[in-house]
């Protein structure tokens, strides 16, 4: 019996021996009391307690945390109603101060996020509040920053996860894009239609100087044509005049080793200078020499009449 009573003390003090003993994993802290009073935080590792004196009186949590408010209603500085939600990423950095500056820090968090939305869109209008969601993240996330200091809480950020304005904003808006996509829709279709004018006139401008560059080479392609048909036939009457002067002092040449006279190599002068203007010329230059066969010719001729 006394052997049992005895197993019995050992497991209760080794029981009492075992809560005695913590260990804080990481990122965590917990917050001890002694006889009620703030004792101190402990940190990552193993720790001991005074059994039936101390006790931890808050696990705190040091990860960043994220908290997600439900719709607030706030009014716009142009008197709009909207309904906005945010996201909260916050961080306990002096587990005390958590532990004994706020009651319940969560629901202070989202009642002090309320208020500071309302004080910060009360500020802006309604566009103004639709296109500056950065700004007013900035502002929410400075002035809840210093309110949560004292309660040991860093705020990371702030972002605005909905902006729901009234139906009646909504159908506002919606129609007012409808009339700017129609609006933009017209000036492209008219900046195309000036486009095609312009290009249509560029290509009809275009079209009319080629033509007429195509007439310029056509007819300087004509004359060269008829300036080079003229060299040809020059070139090619030269050439016959050439040879029938050949021809006309060959015979000549033929005649005089023949023995022929003065008066006869002159008359064949005058027949080869005949055959020269083949009938085309009007007027024939005649040297001084042959003018005398020439009377003489009309001498003979009249003498024979007689």
């Amino acid at each position: 019996m006394g052997a049992i009573i005895v197993l019995i003390l050992f497991l209760i003090v080794l029981g009492i021996a075992a809560s005695c003993v913590r260990i804080v994993p990481q990122a965590n802290a917990y917050v001890v009391e002694r006889l009620g009073a703030y004792q101190g935080t402990w940190a990552v590792g193993i720790h001991f307690k005074v059994p039936f004196i101390d006790k931890v009186a808050k696990k705190v949590i040091l990860k960043e945390q994220v908290v997600d408010f439900a719709p607030q209603p706030v009014i716009t500085k142009d008197n709009v109603t909207m309904q906005i939600d945010t996201v909260v990423f916050f961080q306990i950095t002096d587990p005390k101060l958590f532990a004994y500056g706020v009651e319940n820090p969560i629901m202070a968090i989202e009642n002090l996020t309320a208020t500071t939305l309302r004080n910060v869109i009360g500020e802006m209008e309604l566009d103004q509040t639709l296109t500056s969601r950065e700004v007013i993240n900035t502002k929410m996330r400075s002035s809840l920053d210093i309110a949560t200091d004292p309660w040991g809480i860093k705020v990371n950020r702030v972002e605005l996860k909905n902006i729901i304005p009234p139906a009646a904003i909504r159908d506002a808006m919606e129609k007012q894009m409808k009339a700017e996509r129609e609006r933009r829709e017209a000036i492209l279709r008219a900046e195309g239609e000036k486009k095609s004018t312009v290009l249509v006139a560029e290509g009809k401008k275009e079209s009319v100087i080629l033509e007429a560059e195509a007439e310029k080479q056509s007819a300087i392609l004509r004359a060269e044509a008829q300036k080079e048909k003229m060299i040809r036939e020059a070139e090619g009457e030269a050439e016959a005049i050439l040879k029938v002067q050949k021809a006309t002092a060959d015979g000549l040449r033929f005649i005089r080793e023949a023995g022929a006279d003065d008066a006869v190599i002159r008359l064949k002068s005058l027949e080869a200078f005949e055959k020269a203007a083949d009938g085309r010329a009007t007027k024939i230059i005649i040297p001084s020499e042959i003018q005398g066969i020439a009377g003489l010719a009309s001498s003979v001729k009249e003498f024979i009449g007689q």
